[in-house]
């Protein structure tokens, strides 16, 4: 499972995108956290999450906080 931060969350569309441990950048939508809330992310938290293929590239999904 990959390991990564929060890197920009825009809140009022709902979405955010995240940095993997390779410097990666993948987008995330609220409906794909699995722990917490989005209102309750923050950037540069740490989070864990899998990714699937999507038709615009590669998405975050089962998005959980490490704690």
């Amino acid at each position: 499972m990959p390991n990564g931060k929060i890197k920009k969350l825009i809140r009022d569309k709902g979405y955010g995108f995240i940095t993997d441990a390779e410097g990666k950048e993948v987008f995330f939508h609220r409906s794909g956290i699995t722990d917490g809330n989005f209102d309750g992310l923050n950037e540069g938290q740490d989070i864990e999450f899998d990714i699937e293929k999507s038709p615009k590239g590669p998405r975050a999904i089962n998005v959980r906080i490490v704690k």
